[in-house]
């Protein structure tokens, strides 16, 4: 009884058969735009605080790793994107790393002793 009345509903319309074209694409650019709301733009904007963490970073600063490795700047070589960090002021050990390794600057901040 449905199949019948489902198959007399879509034979009885010859309008309805050719819909518009655009129609069928509209969800696919709904899901899109939502796409890149939640998750294309949010990531550009990280990509883009990070390079300017990075173009900012100055000597002194005290940084952290993507490998968890903390330490100071104590000398950067830009023109191989290279960074010196002192990892143990005791022994003086310096390691060299990618500037792209470094996952961020450690700010403490004096009036409430935290670290961000």
């Amino acid at each position: 009884m449905i199949l019948n009345l489902l198959m007399a509903s879509s034979a009885g319309s010859g309008e309805a058969a050719h819909a518009n074209p655009f129609m069928q694409f509209i969800p696919f650019i709904f899901m899109f735009v939502i796409l890149w709301f939640l998750i294309i733009r949010p990531q550009r904007k990280r990509q883009k605080e990070m390079e300017h963490m990075l173009n900012e970073l100055k000597i002194q600063d005290k940084v952290i790793t993507t490998g968890g490795i903390y330490g100071k700047v104590v000398n950067i070589k830009k023109e191989k994107n290279i960074v010196v960090l002192v990892i143990d002021d005791a022994t003086n050990t310096k390691i060299e790393m990618q500037k792209s390794a470094i996952a961020g600057v450690i700010v403490v901040d004096k009036e409430k002793n935290a670290v961000s």
